[in-house]
């Protein structure tokens, strides 16, 4: 498993934040055929369920805008190893590596990825 696909199972799968709903309610109502044959998979807040995890761990640093603090939160190795792996499988390539640029840029599109697979990210964090 790659370490995007790891970041997207621990917030996707955290059990402590009610997803949102994707669809409003009147869409639904308006259209109740389509409703039924294929229901709305509620989407994760994944800024909920990140500062949720942060007020868990005494803050969580400054995961909105950096790689590093968004891995430290979700446990996972924030190594320049690791990050480099990230910025391949997502290809992100800005700067030199490790550089604060391609930190920005890497959790940026990670937020980005996220939206993309179904999650409710705040404009403001991504790309």
């Amino acid at each position: 498993m790659g370490i995007f696909s790891t970041i997207m199972d621990k917030i996707f799968h955290h059990a402590a934040v009610e997803p949102a709903p994707v669809a409003p309610a009147a869409a639904v109502a308006a259209a109740p055929t389509a409703a039924v044959a294929a229901s709305p998979t509620p989407a994760v807040d994944v800024a909920a369920v990140l500062t949720h995890l942060a007020s868990q761990k005494g803050g969580g640093g400054n995961w909105q805008t950096s790689i590093v603090d968004l891995l430290k939160l979700l446990d996972l190795d924030p190594s320049l190893a690791a990050r480099k792996q990230l910025a391949d499988e997502l290809n992100v390539h800005v700067a030199g590596d490790g550089t604060a640029e391609e930190n920005i840029a890497l959790s940026k599109a990670v937020m980005q990825k996220l939206a993309e697979n179904g999650g409710k990210v705040p404009e403001s964090l991504q790309g």
